[in-house]
């Protein structure tokens, strides 16, 4: 079968390897459709981690089942599934309470070296995976690129959740990328008035088809003010950090209403993850700064059935789609920032 093994910076081999061996007490998944993902991007930027020789990445997962070992009951063969990468120890003091996605052991697939992730023809789900990872049924009628955009979708909806984005709520979104607009478009089902800020006019223009009560260009406008000008000098109700640049997390306390919310959705750069924030104004306005990561298994459950509904329209989001054997361009593309989602498909 053919896997793509990212084996330098920018630099994916397609190599031609035996087909995975079915676990007894696991199953073989045909690889359908596989999102690139903003984090996917940057290990391709870099590389495999140092001391791997290749990775095979891709973390938005789904798929049809294969073969079935003879030790698995769950699943079936002709079965639709979606997979996200967050696999948990199911022992530790964050596991036993049910903090899943907050565990110290947390592995990931197609991220964590020796976890073959999902750009490659076939991928194995062993026992451990299916036990303490996220793998749920596709609902009758949902596609593909629906399946595999389940795993997107799911921290957006934990994190307004936790946020507990509510009806008559003012939400500004930094950043337009895919993330951004399944911020706005979950905003906005949650009764929310959403204003997004994002300085690629591409994706400013992108955004608009979301439905956002109002697009800022922070390279043009002063991003801060316009919010307080937009809320009659309240300030937003909830700022939610959707990009990886450190200067919006200083401008979203300073943007959010006394009482306000923050959301830190998108991590920093590891060399320089240090920020400045006014903590006077986090202090007396009694501002909740809160990060974001990942989810309870729960959320992808969530998140295939809010694609059911169309709540979130896959085809809205999927811009661009390439062969396994094209995934250098699907890599490229979404690199360029000319796609919103970029999806990987067989041959």
């Amino acid at each position: 079968m053919i896997a793509a093994h990212l084996i330098a910076p920018q630099t994916i081999e397609l190599r031609d390897v035996p087909p995975p061996a079915c676990p007894a007490d696991g199953l073989v998944l045909e690889m359908r459709a596989c999102g690139v993902c903003g984090s996917d991007l940057r290990r391709w930027r870099e590389g495999p981690p140092s001391g791997t020789p290749h990775l095979i990445q891709g973390h938005e997962l789904a798929g049809e089942v294969v073969e079935v070992g003879p030790q698995l009951t769950r699943f079936k063969v002709g079965d639709r599934l979606a997979v996200a990468p967050d696999i948990h120890c199911g022992v530790c003091w964050y596991c036993r309470r049910g903090l899943f996605n907050l565990c110290p052991e947390l592995k990931l697939l197609g991220i964590t070296p020796g976890l073959d992730g999902g750009f490659a023809e076939r991928v194995v789900l062993d026992e451990v995976l299916l036990r303490n990872g996220i793998v749920h049924p596709m609902p009758d009628g949902l596609s593909w690129h629906e399946g595999a955009l389940a795993e997107t979708l799911s921290s957006v909806l934990a994190s307004h959740e936790k946020c507990g984005t509510s009806l008559g709520e003012t939400v500004v979104v930094l950043g337009a990328g895919p993330i951004g607009c399944l911020h706005v478009v979950i905003a906005k089902a949650r009764g929310a008035a959403v204003v997004v800020a994002e300085p690629n006019p591409l994706r400013r223009s992108g955004a608009e088809k979301f439905g956002p009560d109002a697009t800022l260009d922070p390279s043009q406008q002063d991003v801060v003010a316009e919010v307080k000008r937009l809320t009659g000098g309240l300030g937003a109700d909830v700022v939610i950090c959707a990009n990886p640049v450190a200067s919006t997390q200083t401008q979203a306390v300073e943007m959010a209403r006394r009482g306000g919310r923050i959301v830190l959705f998108g991590g920093l750069p590891k060399a320089d993850s240090m920020v400045r924030l006014n903590a006077n104004l986090i202090h007396y306005g009694e501002q909740v700064l809160m990060g974001a990561f990942s989810y309870h298994p729960r959320f992808h459950e969530q998140a295939l059935e809010v694609l059911r509904r169309k709540v979130v329209r896959a085809e809205h989001f999927v811009t661009h789609t390439r062969p396994l054997s094209r995934i250098a361009e699907a890599f490229a593309i979404a690199a360029s920032g000319e796609a919103l989602k970029v999806m990987v498909e067989p041959d």
